[in-house]
C-alpha cells in the first residue's frame, strides 16, 4: 500500500524563505507611500489571506470580503510595521483578528453554506498538484474533519509554509503548542488516508 505523502511546509506551495523576504521588503517601501510597492506587497500575499481565510471561516461568501478587510487593516497600519516578523506573518496575525471580528459581530447570522459549500471555497483558492493528491481536494476534505486549532496550525505550517515561531504568533500560542498540533494533525490525517485506502470488504451475503 503507498500512502500518499502529506504536503510539507518546504513543499506545499512552493513558498521560500526569499519569498517572504520580497513580501517583507515591498511592505517596508509600502510605509512609505511607494504605490508600486503596495501593489506587489498585496499581490506577494493575496492567495495566502484567502487560502487561510477560507480554512478558518465558515461562510464561503466571506471570503473575499475577509481578504480584502484585512488588506485594508494592513494597509491602514502599515506605518508601524518594522519587520521584526516577516510581512506575511504580520498579515495573516491581521486575517485571524478580522475573522474574529465578523464572528463576534454577527453571532446571530446563520450559516449560509454547509461543508461542501466550504470545501469549494477553499479549493477556489488552492493552488494544483500537491504533492500525492488529486489537486489537494482530499487533503481538504480531511482537513475539515480536524479540530479547529490543529487544523489552522497545520494549515500555517504545512500548507502556508509559515515557520513554526511565526505560526505561534499568528495563533498567539506557544511554540511548542503549535508544534504539538500539527504532529497530532499530521497523525490523524495519515491515519484517515490509510484507512480510505483499505479495500472494501466483500458485499454482505
Amino acid at each position: 500500500m503507498i500512502t500518499p505523502v502529506l504536503p510539507t511546509a518546504r513543499t506545499a506551495y512552493g513558498r521560500t524563505a526569499a519569498a517572504d523576504e520580497s513580501a517583507t521588503a515591498w511592505a517596508l517601501a509600502a510605509r512609505h507611500g511607494d504605490a508600486d510597492a503596495v501593489e506587489h506587497f498585496v499581490r506577494a500575499l493575496h492567495r495566502d489571506v484567502q487560502r487561510y481565510v477560507a480554512h478558518l471561516c465558515a461562510d464561503p461568501q466571506a471570503v473575499d470580503d475577509l481578504a480584502q478587510d484585512t488588506f485594508l487593516r494592513a494597509l491602514g497600519s502599515l506605518h508601524r510595521f518594522e519587520g521584526r516578523s516577516s510581512a506575511r506573518a504580520w498579515l495573516l496575525s491581521i486575517a485571524r483578528r478580522a475573522v474574529t471580528d465578523s464572528h463576534r459581530h454577527a453571532p446571530a447570522r446563520p450559516r449560509l453554506s454547509d461543508a461542501a459549500d466550504w470545501q469549494r471555497a477553499v479549493e477556489s483558492a488552492q493552488p494544483r498538484g500537491l504533492p500525492g493528491f488529486d489537486d489537494g481536494i482530499v487533503l481538504l476534505d480531511l482537513l475539515a474533519g480536524l479540530p479547529a486549532e490543529r487544523r489552522e496550525a497545520f494549515v500555517l505550517t504545512q500548507l502556508l509554509g509559515l515557520p513554526y515561531a511565526e505560526a505561534a504568533e499568528v495563533g498567539d500560542c506557544p511554540v511548542g503548542t503549535v508544534r504539538s498540533r500539527v504532529a497530532r494533525a499530521r497523525a490523524t490525517l495519515i491515519r484517515l488516508l490509510e484507512a480510505a485506502e483499505q479495500p472494501a470488504g466483500p458485499p454482505a451475503a
